[in-house]
């Protein structure tokens, strides 16, 4: 069956695609598996994660709403999951390949969305979710021993932000799927919120991407598939591109950085900031797999006080990893009283 799919991948993907049978040497070796390739097997170690299963609960745009229909980091994951397999198949790309990336790309995520993502970055000095979801599959997720993943899936997580150059067209892929993703169901979400409406949208964006979502993302992918078909790049047309930029931007002044939302990103910054001070403190409430893996990192630093040090990293993977709702107990279970029953 195995053998069967390799052949498949050399005689039908593109010749611009990366096939299995030339995936990477994985740091620690492993025997082959009989029924599944090396970026089938990626994909299954991913989703089979912690780290993944945590993502239900870490935000997207909206701290804490109401409801059960707003996005969260798994929605995300899923839409850009379906995207990104889209363009893959109609390029002739590894889709397998593909989606053991976007499986892995949010894992690093703070809670409450890249608000967080600031406010840790402002206290330990450099702080990227995509590098963090590379440290997370490479050093934090099994207890420590990471996923032992491919290079190339690893390369595709570090890399699927806007501007970065990975080494795969699957990886590229991935990079657009994501910004096409998330610009639109946050439109989607920042109506159901009333932050906006339909009508509101720059007459240029709905004149050439289309009003609903589902004919922006479709408009969008077919430029995509069309700019990038038979070609060694992904990449949309000067056209497409310019408009969606154009909306992009209308969503960082009228959504990402309106009002309403920054009164909810300036308590999440201030829990975040008395969490962080609490653990460096008090390490002995950090798990052990953090404090260990500093440890380590910081065992040949030339650091004037490596004992802070390890708690500063410790405390910053720990609070990476926390969902919205976990890092609201930990915070009330440490500042907010609780009830006292006199004894």
């Amino acid at each position: 069956m195995k053998d069967e799919y390799l052949k498949f991948e050399r005689e039908f993907l593109s010749p611009y695609a990366k096939k299995s049978e030339n995936a990477g040497a994985r740091e620690k070796p492993m025997p082959p598996c009989p029924m599944r390739t090396e970026f089938q097997r990626d994909r299954d170690r991913i989703l089979h994660s912690k780290s993944f299963r945590r993502l239900k609960h870490k935000t997207q745009v909206f701290l804490s709403p109401e409801g059960d229909h707003y996005r969260t980091r798994l929605t995300h994951t899923l839409e850009v999951s379906q995207i990104a397999r889209t363009i893959s198949r109609c390029l002739k790309l590894n889709e397998d390949l593909t989606e053991a990336i976007r499986l892995g790309h949010d894992l690093g995520h703070t809670p409450f969305g890249h608000s967080g993502e600031k406010t840790l970055k402002s206290l330990i000095g450099r702080f990227h979710h995509n590098e963090q979801s590379l440290r997370v599959v490479e050093k934090l997720e099994n207890d420590g021993q990471g996923l032992n993943l491919t290079p190339e899936v690893r390369d595709g997580i570090l890399n699927h932000r806007k501007g970065m150059k990975p080494a795969t067209l699957e990886a590229m892929v991935v990079n657009y799927s994501d910004r096409i993703a998330y610009i639109n169901h946050d439109i989607d979400d920042a109506e159901h919120a009333g932050l906006i409406t339909e009508n509101m949208l720059p007459k240029e964006c709905v004149g050439l991407l289309g009003r609903s979502k589902g004919e922006r993302i479709n408009t969008l992918i077919a430029d995509v598939v069309k700019t990038s078909y038979n070609q060694n790049f992904i990449k949309m047309s000067d056209e497409v591109g310019g408009v969606f930029e154009t909306l992009r931007s209308y969503m960082f002044k009228n959504v990402y950085e309106c009002q309403s939302i920054m009164k909810y990103v300036q308590k999440a910054d201030k829990m975040i900031r008395l969490l962080y001070e609490h653990y460096i403190n008090s390490p002995d409430e950090i798990p052990e797999v953090y404090l260990k893996n500093a440890e380590k990192e910081n065992f040949e630093k030339n650091t004037a006080d490596k004992e802070n040090a390890v708690n500063k990293t410790a405390a910053a993977d720990y609070i990476a990893a926390m969902t919205d709702r976990y890092a609201v107990s930990k915070f009330e279970s440490i500042f907010i009283p609780g009830s006292w029953n006199g004894d």
